[in-house]
């Protein structure tokens, strides 16, 4: 499932239905002590930290 930020609508596809506008997904990852992705992450959150 996914949402939409403007309005709020619940929906399966990458856009909103009644708006247009982009989905994002509503809950966080679930964890794992096998965080495979976990480095690139922090990597990624550090990058955008540095570019504010």
């Amino acid at each position: 499932m996914k949402v939409c930020r403007r309005c709020r609508v619940y929906t399966l596809k990458p856009k909103c239905p009644s708006c247009g506008e982009e989905t994002i997904n509503p809950a966080p990852a679930r964890y794992s002590p096998q965080d495979r992705f976990g480095e690139y992450r922090r990597k990624m959150k550090q990058a955008a930290k540095q570019d504010q």
